[in-house]
């Protein structure tokens, strides 16, 4: 039998400081309540770009640019991107991207009703304009989950339904409204803390992650002549350098894949990295393989591996100090805090922020005044590859924002090799080039 990992499943929430928390105590002494994370329990910071595009939709759907400054985003399954928006430490609403139509949907929850009630200017309507609605709730019925019609010209998207101290949120398609949940609600307003404000809050716990975390490397590092750090630019090996610089260790390596985003090099040169190192030429490579997906993760082996292989070989058995995290991906859930590579056994990997969320790692980056990679604030969950098959779809269309030369090259040599392959130009556009083999969720999309 599989032994469960200790992930953090709850997400702790002061309801005074109206923050969240690392642990359940917060430091005004106040005990945290639990907020239910949906797998694969990862929360993160929304950070610039993420609350653009949630006051764009709330602007857009109920006339509000009113948001807390404190968001926090849950990632979950999906066609693609899809979160668990969280505030006022209840669940806000989901935020997702549909490849397809490329662009971005908000549908809003119970919870964030209370909120919206004072601001939203829009999108909120009596529950008499449903229907048939009025008449169920004075038999005694639930409205929750059934579909009713319209009175009046209402657009498509997110609505919020009144009555006599009650709400109910749902969604308006084509003249129908379907009436997701309902419960008791009125307007509040909440106190609106700063991310400063968080970092206190929470500063006796992230002092214990990071003694704990020390403590986990000095312990897999003595006598150990070889000891190496691992630095990605991203913000878990951020966490993951600091960490070892504090634990005495400072020989850093950088791996160039040759399709770096320019931020991220720019970041990395500002970072003063002692060894830069640099894989085969990709396009090369691309040429004799095809493009990397996410069930054929050539690029890793050749790209990044190899030459961390190359650059290690002579030391004799040498420690890495990584920033992998069990709650990335399913691939890395099943990794050990200390583990040989199977690429080169002569490679032993530490972890030491294996259990930490993204939630904690940002917050510790910040609590300790480390830079990061400017690239997050630009909307990217992850840095890596500037096409990455691992990226979102929602990831993706940033880059084509961002950096349309890049993406122009990359969508020219799709249509190339999508061409011989017999793939549609329209499946390449929504991602179908990711995989070899294409999941049931994506041809369903089609």
């Amino acid at each position: 039998m599989m032994r469960e990992l200790p992930l953090k499943k709850i997400l702790f929430w002061c309801p005074r400081c109206n923050v969240p928390l690392v642990g359940k105590k917060c430091g005004c002494g106040g005990e945290g309540k639990g907020i239910p994370l949906l797998r694969p329990y990862d929360a993160r910071p929304a950070l610039q770009a993420d609350r653009d595009t949630i006051t764009g939709l709330l602007v857009h759907h109920f006339g509000t640019a009113t948001l807390p400054r404190v968001v926090i985003l849950n990632k979950t399954g999906g066609l693609d991107r899809k979160d668990l928006v969280i505030a006022n430490g209840e669940r806000f609403g989901w935020l997702s991207f549909d490849p397809f139509a490329r662009r971005h949907h908000l549908e809003v929850a119970l919870g964030a009703v209370p909120f919206l009630l004072g601001s939203a200017e829009k999108g909120v309507i009596d529950v008499g304009d449903l229907n048939g609605a009025r008449q169920d709730l004075r038999q005694g019925k639930r409205i929750g989950g059934k579909r009713y019609p319209c009175r009046g010209d209402l657009p498509d998207g997110p609505v919020i339904i009144r009555w006599e101290g009650h709400a109910a949120v749902g969604t308006c398609r084509e003249g129908f409204i379907k009436v997701r949940e309902a419960g008791k609600a009125v307007p509040v307003s909440f106190p609106d803390p700063n991310w400063e404000e968080v970092i206190r809050k929470n500063a006796h716990s992230l002092r214990n992650m990071e003694r704990t975390a020390i403590r986990f490397i000095r312990q897999n590092t003595r006598d150990r002549r070889c000891v190496t750090v691992s630095f990605s630019g991203g913000k878990d090996s951020t966490a993951a350098r600091e960490l070892a610089r504090r634990a005495g260790f400072s020989d850093v390596f950088f791996v160039d894949t040759g399709m770096e985003f320019p931020e991220t090099l720019a970041f990395i040169r500002s970072q003063e990295v002692g060894t830069v190192l640099r894989g085969k030429d990709f396009w090369q490579e691309i040429g004799r393989k095809g493009p990397p997906r996410k069930d054929d993760r050539w690029c890793c082996e050749r790209q990044k591996l190899e030459p961390v292989k190359k650059f290690l070989a002579g030391k004799g058995e040498c420690i890495t100090i990584q920033g992998n995290r069990w709650y990335e991906s399913f691939a890395r859930s099943s990794l050990a805090p200390v583990a040989k590579n199977p690429f080169y056994p002569l490679q032993v990997n530490l972890s030491p922020i294996l259990n930490w969320r993204a939630f904690e790692v940002f917050l510790y980056i910040w609590w300790r005044g480390l830079s990061t990679n400017p690239l997050y604030d630009k909307g990217f969950e992850r840095v890596g590859c500037w096409m990455c098959p691992a990226m979102l779809e929602s990831e993706w269309e940033r880059v084509r924002e961002l950096h349309p030369e890049l993406h122009g090259v990359w969508m020219d040599f799709l249509q190339e090799w999508g061409k011989r392959k017999g793939i549609s130009p329209d499946a390449l556009a929504a991602g179908a080039w990711r995989w070899k083999d294409i999941p049931p969720k994506m041809r369903a999309g089609k």
